[in-house]
């Protein structure tokens, strides 16, 4: 059976050799600049031995990116917005560091010699491409960037298999998951729960979320994390799409993968087994946890993060997400049943809503509403390849966009 099949998990692309261990990694990181980029930095900060740094890459924080340069000596720099490459290329002009520019230097730049792991930290649509070159490449990957899987995972991970390169997750859920089934048979699982913090909006009832505005979405009660993935956990399509990358990833269909409210975020997924048996993956909700485990698998390197103070938890509790209020957990497992382009229209759909609310030109149930639209009009392409994949991601875009700027939507 392919991995993707709607039958039982494969998993077998994540096999690596046990010889790794101990070896130092040249890493990649896509999108430094960012949330997880700066994180990963701090773990090969804290980990000279175990990990070097091959090449950073971010879209317009020039700056920053200088400075990470400066300090990690890579061997190229990449900047997404090609005006900021005069600035970046006369600051690191003494340093022998190659320095290039454009969204297609990016997505090349993975396929050059000498990376051992691509840390895919970019954000949305912008991550898929370079995912798909890299695994096509051979090269393997800590994904961060959920929507690669979400956009074009199909074409992703048969790339994976037929090239025999893991993919390994680095979102905190994917991450606990992939924990739990090291050493398991597969064809034990039975279902997986994805578990969710519920949110800053957990617990209100609709005319409190209808007074609520960006800075109230932005107070996320665990996780510190950038703008577009704290308001997808806002309206829980943070989790309707790990929904759909955790199908890809782990070769589960749908009814087989449930999404669980854990308040404390403290277990970051589950595994249920054909027995009856439960395995649970926890620690405190820190991204450095996922980011050192993927890089340095299959090897737990040691490390100063904190651990569990049992004595602050004298309860962990769950319950289910409110679907009705919630409503993009829905449309996402709704992609995911329709398959196809579907799930490209949700994210693409999703990426202009989230922007117009940061913006303050849409409300913040008006996010669902535009994503809905936007699947009942989008055409759909049932056995798509990647220039289905690019061209239903622009053309839905401009749907929403257009959604948003008419305020034809409705809640």
């Amino acid at each position: 059976m392919e991995p993707g099949d709607t039958g039982e998990p494969t998993g077998d692309y994540f096999i690596l050799n046990r010889s790794e261990r101990g070896l130092r990694k040249q890493i990649t990181i896509l999108g430094s600049t960012g949330s997880i980029g700066k994180q990963a930095l701090e773990v090969v900060r804290n980990h000279p031995d175990r990990f070097g740094v091959e090449v950073l890459t971010a879209q317009n924080s020039c700056d920053l990116l200088i400075e990470q340069a400066i300090e990690f000596q890579p061997n190229a720099v990449v900047i997404g917005n090609p005006d900021c490459y005069p600035k970046l290329h006369g600051a690191l002009g003494s340093y022998p560091i190659k320095v290039y520019a454009g969204e297609d230097a990016i997505s090349q730049i993975v396929e050059m010699d000498g990376v051992d792991i691509i840390l895919n930290a970019l954000v949305g649509y912008a991550g898929m491409i370079p995912t798909y070159k890299a695994v096509t490449a051979g090269k393997r990957v800590a994904l961060a960037n959920k929507e690669s899987l979400v956009i074009a995972g199909e074409l992703i991970i048969a790339e994976a298999a037929r090239n025999r390169v893991p993919i390994i997750p680095v979102d905190s859920e994917h991450s606990a998951i992939f924990q739990c089934l090291v050493g398991e048979d597969s064809r034990s699982v039975e279902k997986i729960y994805l578990t969710a913090s519920g949110g800053p909006f957990r617990g209100m009832t609709r005319s409190e979320i209808e007074q609520s505005g960006v800075k109230e979405a932005l107070m996320h009660p665990n996780w510190s994390m950038g703008n577009k993935i704290t308001i997808d956990s806002a309206t829980m399509m943070n989790k309707g799409l790990e929904v759909i990358e955790a199908h890809w990833l782990f070769g589960l269909p749908a009814d087989r993968i449930e999404v669980i409210v854990h308040p404390q975020s403290v277990i970051h997924s589950m595994v249920q087994f054909k027995d009856g048996s439960l395995k649970a993956q926890m620690g405190v909700p820190d991204m450095r946890l996922p980011i050192l485990y993927a890089l340095g698998f299959p090897e737990r390197i040691p490390a100063d993060t904190p651990r569990i103070d049992f004595s602050e938890y004298s309860q962990l509790t769950f319950e289910q997400p409110d679907h009705e209020l919630f409503r993009n957990l829905s449309l996402a497992y709704q992609a995911l049943d329709a398959a196809g382009t579907a799930p490209c229209v949700l994210n693409a759909a999703n990426e202009m809503a989230v922007t117009a609310f940061l913006q303050q030109q849409l409300p913040f149930l008006g996010i669902a509403a535009v994503v809905e639209m936007c699947l009942e009009s989008m055409p759909h392409i049932t056995n798509p390849g990647l220039d289905d994949f690019i061209s239903t991601h622009h053309q839905t875009t401009e749907k929403a966009n257009q959604i948003i700027s008419e305020k034809s939507w409705k809640y």
